[in-house]
């Protein structure tokens, strides 16, 4: 029933700047964390960023972290992943996901909903 649609990737160039956006349709989020992964050629899907349900507490992989911020706005039902500073190593396809409870979570298994993911290029 829930359905989960990313926006905004593309293709950037390295130490550039993108925006993407998950909007969720179906019920309202505001009672569950959510959270950004990504995916890059031949490796494993891992957490980028984590966002609780008001938005009070986030998480960042140390990969990212000071580069990238992840906000929400449960009145819209959408999470944001601002992503500053690009490098090559970020591009990845980016997965939006809801989780099971308030707080944020860093495992797959603890997601209950998923995106389609949209495709981040960033060339060197």
């Amino acid at each position: 029933q829930v359905q989960l649609v990313e926006s905004g990737g593309g293709l950037v160039q390295a130490g550039g700047s993108l925006t993407l956006s998950c909007a969720a349709s179906g019920r309202t989020f505001s009672s569950y964390a959510m959270g950004w992964f990504r995916q890059a050629p031949g490796k494993e899907r891992v957490v980028v960023a984590a966002i609780s349900g008001n938005g009070g507490s986030r998480y960042y992989a140390d990969s990212v972290k000071g580069r990238f911020t992840i906000s929400r706005d449960n009145a819209k039902n959408t999470v944001y992943l601002q992503m500053n500073s690009l490098k090559p190593e970020d591009t990845a396809v980016y997965y939006c996901a809801v989780a099971n409870g308030y707080n944020w979570a860093l495992a797959q298994y603890q997601y209950r909903y998923w995106g389609q993911g949209t495709q981040v290029t960033v060339s060197s």
